[in-house]
């Protein structure tokens, strides 16, 4: 093997011949083209991981109101017809439960590619009022709605990326992408958390991430379990409790306790409590 040095003098002169040239800006890389899918459902993903039958309960802990999030990791999945090929995505539901009324369900449909980034084939919704439907604003699938989907469903060509393998601080990318539809969301890395403390417990290296739909929030993600923490504006909404199930009856029992508890207990001001003033906290 031939090496190669440069003198001291040389080296200077180099070095400072370097920096007098333009440079390009150094950003952080996602991935690009055409993602392949050869065992999408087993998601991985450090900051994006799915476990079959958990739930985590998050609690809001700043601002006015009583808003508790729901996640549901379903056992079931469906299937996406997508650049010739049939993909097989795990299925996320979602419940929002706002002073005692639930107000959102959506189900949402992820697949791994084989990099390890986690996309998103798109979600269904339905919107809430007095325990009635009365919309379904925000739905799309790639490929477009099949029975029992709801009529106005948006069709997207193409799933977006979700969650890169290994995110790093300035990338960027979209996780949603029908603007026409005013179904939008940029997303990038703005900061890695040294730890972060939320109900459920203290957190490292979290990742933070900035949401532009377009109002600006922010969502952190703990390596190894996922999303913790969100805000918007002054309200937060945490990770409060996690709850691991063996099948999908277990799961159901145990997400029908949560949710008759949600919708049989109001604070009595309506406001979440926000005593713990390290919750929350970042530093």
């Amino acid at each position: 093997m031939r090496t190669f040095g440069i003198g001291v003098t040389t080296g200077a002169a180099l070095l400072a011949l370097l920096f007098m040239l333009p440079m390009d800006p150094v950003t952080a890389e996602v991935p690009t083209g055409t993602p392949t899918f050869s065992d999408p459902l087993a998601i991985d993903n450090a900051h994006l991981p799915f476990f079959r039958y958990r739930i985590r309960l998050y609690e809001q802990v700043k601002g006015s109101g009583d808003l508790h999030v729901i996640d549901v990791f379903l056992g079931e999945t469906r299937v996406f017809e997508w650049n010739g090929a049939m993909v097989e995505c795990a299925v996320l539901q979602e419940w929002e439960v706002d002073a005692g009324e639930v107000v959102e369900i959506s189900i949402n449909y992820f697949a791994q590619a084989d990099d390890g980034s986690v996309y998103y084939f798109g979600e269904t919704v339905d919107k809430y009022e007095d325990g009635v439907i009365v919309g379904h604003g925000g739905s799309w699938l790639v490929g477009g709605p099949e029975a029992g989907d709801p009529s106005e469903t948006v069709t997207a060509d193409d799933p977006t990326l979700f969650m890169p393998a290994d995110p790093e601080v300035g990338d960027q990318w979209k996780a949603e992408d029908l603007p026409d539809f005013d179904i939008e969301e940029f997303d990038e890395v703005v900061k890695i958390v040294k730890k972060l403390k939320v109900p459920a417990g203290k957190f490292k290296k979290v990742l933070k991430v900035k949401e532009e739909t377009p109002d600006v929030g922010f969502k952190w993600y703990a390596p190894g379990l996922g999303f913790i923490q969100q805000k918007d504006g002054r309200e937060v909404i945490s990770l409060e409790a996690i709850f691991d199930n063996d099948d999908a009856e277990e799961m159901a029992e145990a997400l029908e306790e949560i949710v008759e508890e949600l919708l049989g207990c109001d604070d009595d001001d309506g406001d979440a409590d926000d005593d713990d003033e390290d919750c929350g906290e970042e530093d």
